[in-house]
């Protein structure tokens, strides 16, 4: 399948899983296991999935994923289907290597496998086309799930044991941003769902690293936003998060602080103007501003900064930053902010974050 990026498109989880099933409720009736099936996506697609059978009356399909670097890509859903004798439900059951769900706020309730409300429905159409009204049980597993797993946001939602299988069109869309948000959403919920008001938030691993080493939180209760803390702030705002601490490296921060709040390189710019306008407003010289703005590097700039006794200017934009982000949620967060270098130690930070920290420390 092609987008209309030129690239290609693949099959999600859920598509694959419900090929599978759909093959396995096959094997269940006593038929062979066919080659391939075709699924209808919620989209009124039909999509043709080749399928391979296996000894222990599974059957299961390779994910496509297409020119997506899905961490899912290529691994193994595998599917069984028990049948009842009698008309009923269809319902299901964590395999090898499927998640389960352990915290609130998701889409699917605690103890649940880990399978989407839109999966499950396309399962049990796939299903339903082969076996009528008679009742299932459908076992989704994937033999490698539990350590692709790892690379997947499931272990921060609070998924235990695998993957999940997931999908709203049956397509992966190469570089799906939605997907991405729709997940930093996700995690928020979990906070929300278990009674936090407060969350610290890094931009990313070695961000959340030193986050931690700076104010000592052990706990789950720090979100990555990746670039986008925009999106994080208007989330929590909406799911009724009242305080943020962000704590991140100046590469990042400066951004915020100009006023970008998707700080990737092609969208946030602003970092270095950010800076030098401090610098210069704290009465640092025309050399000391244009040597700053000159620097390759922030690493460089943050060398300089310390060279030229300007470090107090990490204290002012860490309070310029959470003047953006409260800004950006309408006053309905109040933000704690950090500047921080990747070995944890905190450079500049606003007067509450000491505080807001101590409440995360303690889950309130």
């Amino acid at each position: 399948m092609a987008s209309n990026k030129g690239l290609r498109e693949g099959y999600s989880t859920g598509s694959c899983a419900a090929a599978a099933a759909k093959a396995a409720a096959m094997r269940a009736l006593g038929l062979p296991c066919p080659e391939s099936v075709e699924i209808t996506t919620p989209e009124e697609r039909k999509f043709t999935l080749p399928v391979v059978g296996y000894g222990d009356g599974c059957c299961g399909v390779i994910k496509d994923a297409g020119d997506d670097p899905d961490s899912t890509g290529g691994i193994l859903i595998k599917a069984a289907v028990e049948l009842s004798p009698e008309p009923g439900a269809v319902t299901f059951l964590a395999g090898e290597g499927v998640g389960t769900v352990t915290l609130p706020g998701l889409k699917i309730a605690v103890g649940e496998p880990a399978i989407n409300p839109v999966p499950r429905a396309m399962i049990e159409r796939a299903v339903r086309e082969v076996i009528g009204a008679r009742g299932a049980k459908v076992t989704i597993s994937a033999p490698l799930g539990r350590e692709v797993a790892k690379r997947t946001f499931n272990p921060r939602l609070g998924i235990v044991g695998g993957i999940s299988i997931l999908g709203t069109s049956g397509r992966v869309k190469p570089m799906n941003e939605a997907a991405l948000l729709e997940s930093l959403t996700l995690e928020l919920n979990t906070h929300a769902a278990e009674g936090r008001r407060a969350v610290a938030v890094a931009f990313a691993g070695t961000g959340e690293e030193a986050l931690r080493k700076a104010y000592g939180i052990k706990n789950r209760a720090v979100v990555q936003c990746g670039n986008y803390i925009g999106h994080l702030l208007d989330e929590s705002a909406r799911l009724g998060l009242e305080r943020l601490l962000i704590g991140g490296h100046p590469g990042k921060l400066l951004k915020v602080a100009a006023g970008s709040f998707n700080t990737h390189n092609r969208t946030g710019g602003g970092a270095k103007e950010a800076l030098c306008a401090q610098a210069a407003i704290a009465g640092a010289s025309a050399d000391t501003v244009k040597a700053l703005y000159e620097c390759p590097t922030t690493e460089e700039a943050m060398r300089l900064v310390r060279e030229e006794g300007l470090d107090f200017l990490w204290k002012i934009l860490a309070r310029i930053t959470a003047k953006r982000c409260e800004e950006r949620a309408f006053g309905d967060i109040k933000s704690a902010v950090a500047f921080i270098d990747n070995g944890g130690n905190i450079l500049g930070a606003t007067d509450d974050a000491p505080a807001f920290a101590e409440e995360i420390r303690d889950g309130k």
